[in-house]
């Protein structure tokens, strides 16, 4: 989640990543004086704070995907182990689905068109972005709806070896639908992916795949399968009589066994989903499958008790934990959704996805972005959470963490926001504004008084007038300065360097590596092994 001025021993043979100023000038969006980022930084930052194909304040949504291709492109070339590092994490660690699956396939057409080799194969590549049993069709309806229908050997490869990691019963149920554009069918015909020797049932699912695909009315699941066997059952039965089993003593349960995606049950039932087909479904939904429809459960008068256990979950820290949902998530369903028997469970699951936020010692100054272009930009086109809350959440959390923090809000001006210890980190939220332009460098010399230490969380598009180090230029050079930028642009407010520190993405991951920093070690890309030893 980060990126940083200093790099380890075994990596300096590569150039020291940061933001300089240019030979000519170089303005920020808004015309304040700006810093142009070195190409891996610039990769990086746009990759975290990027959700492909949205549009931002700055930027329409052509123009920043065609520099996230560019820039990959260009990297794979250049400095392939580093590029193949950042895809693998951010489908990994990251959890950014798009951004990877789009950055493999430029990583491969770059090197495909350079005529390299160096480096991480491309079929390795492809392979390690696809996490999840619906990605290889999506890889490959990307790379034919932009670069052709001539699919390289190397995609059919890294597919191939994906599609034997990934393919199973319960995936073919969930993923295998109509509406994706490359059927499970589709994939193992253009990849002509072969079984896992050490899987003996994966030859029938592919061929069950196929026929379900290409000869539907003949498409029986192998009788060796037991959740298709009980999922075909159900399909079977007559539609007047899906309701009653599904709602009836141990609906619950046969849906569950027979792997019943939660998005078909309604289509099954050839019906609406009412509070009791609600309930049946909500024991086998995920966590991100329950945060999106708290609102579908309301209209359809889901009762307290299941609504009661929802909320159990959302209150059970490994529940959490093992989610593995961005802490915004947690803050955009509190925000939208209808009924307030989920605003205490959810606050209670934002604060454990904010429990690893680090304590810092000593004395914090922490600012927060509230400009307009803040407030324009959402965190996904998905979502109406906008960054200027995600940004405010993570200043307050970290400030009521911290030994001592001064936390405020700036913008064209700029003000204190009060908090107390231990109070409900939205409590705090509701006390910040919208404050217009971006005056970064006056709200550091103004709030600035011997600090250790100065966080600031922004998109870094500083207005006209600025100085010319930037607004770091107001804190000693001894004095750690950390930037969170949240949206990725091009342009930097300050010059990366010693104890100035640039950081892409809102997570607690992010945040703890100030203590890293501060402990003496060099800081490094969150993708290699390990953090070396003490300086």
């Amino acid at each position: 989640m980060l990126v940083a001025p200093h790099v380890s021993a075994a990596a300096r043979t590569q150039p020291e990543p940061g933001a300089h100023r240019t030979a000519g000038p170089f303005r920020t969006y808004e015309g304040g004086p700006g810093f142009a980022r070195r190409p891996r930084d610039e990769l990086f930052l746009l990759a975290v704070g990027n959700f492909v194909s949205q549009q931002t304040f700055y930027e329409s949504v052509e123009g920043r995907d065609d520099r996230y291709t560019r820039l990959v492109g260009d990297l794979a070339v250049e400095d392939p182990v580093w590029t193949a590092g950042l895809l693998r994490w951010l489908r990994g660690e990251g959890n950014m689905r798009t951004a990877s699956l789009v950055g493999a396939a430029a990583y491969v057409r770059a090197r495909l068109a350079a005529g390299t080799s160096e480096g991480p194969s491309n079929r390795s590549v492809i392979d390690s972005v696809l996490q999840r049993a619906d990605e290889p069709g999506e890889l490959l309806a990307h790379w034919t709806s932009s670069y052709g229908r001539n699919v390289p050997q190397p995609v059919k490869r890294g597919v191939a070896d994906a599609v034997r990691r990934l393919y199973s019963s319960r995936s073919l149920l969930k993923y295998d639908t109509a509406s994706k554009e490359f059927r499970f069918g589709d994939v193992l015909n253009l990849v002509h992916a072969t079984p896992d020797p050490a899987k003996p049932w994966q030859g029938a699912l592919f061929q069950h795949a196929l026929d379900r695909r290409h000869h539907p009315e003949r498409a029986v699941p192998p009788a060796s399968d037991r959740l298709l066997t009980a999922h075909r059952a159900l399909l079977d039965l007559p539609a007047d009589e899906r309701r009653a089993v599904a709602t009836g003593p141990g609906g619950a349960e046969r849906l569950a066994a027979a792997g019943m995606p939660w998005e078909s049950v309604a289509g099954w039932l050839h019906g609406p989903m009412d509070a009791a087909a609600w309930e049946a479904v909500i024991p086998s939904m995920g966590p991100m499958a329950i945060l999106r429809n708290l609102r579908n459960f309301d209209e359809a008068g889901v009762s307290d008790a299941v609504a009661d256990r929802v909320a159990a979950r959302f209150s059970d820290v490994s529940e959490v934990v093992r989610s593995r949902q961005f802490p915004l998530r947690y803050l955009a369903a509190h925000q939208h959704a209808p009924s307030p028997r989920w605003a205490a469970p959810l606050e209670q699951a934002l604060g454990h996805a904010l429990a690893n936020v680090p304590a810092l010692p000593g004395r914090t100054l922490i600012l927060v972005d509230r400009s307009d272009s803040m407030f324009w930009d959402t965190v996904s086109e998905r979502s109406k959470l906008t960054r200027a809350d995600a940004a405010a959440v993570f200043g307050a959390a970290t400030a009521m963490r911290a030994e001592h923090a001064d936390l405020v809000e700036f913008g064209w001006r700029s003000n204190v926001v009060p908090f107390g210890a231990g109070e409900p980190v939205l409590d705090v939220l509701k006390r910040f504004h919208r404050l217009g332009g971006t005056d970064t460098a006056t709200a550091v010399r103004t709030h600035y008084q011997g600090h250790d230490r100065v966080l600031v969380i922004t998109d870094e598009q500083a207005m006209l007038g600025g100085r010319p180090g930037g607004p770091a230029e107001a804190v000693p050079a001894r004095i750690p300065f950390y930037t969170w930028n949240l949206t990725g642009y091009r342009p930097a407010h300050a010059p990366s360097g010693r104890h100035r520190h640039t950081f892409g993405g809102l997570t607690d991951a992010a945040f703890r590596m100030v203590g890293l920093i501060e402990a003496g070690r060099h800081a490094t890309w969150p993708w290699t092994d390990p953090h070396p030893a003490l300086a």
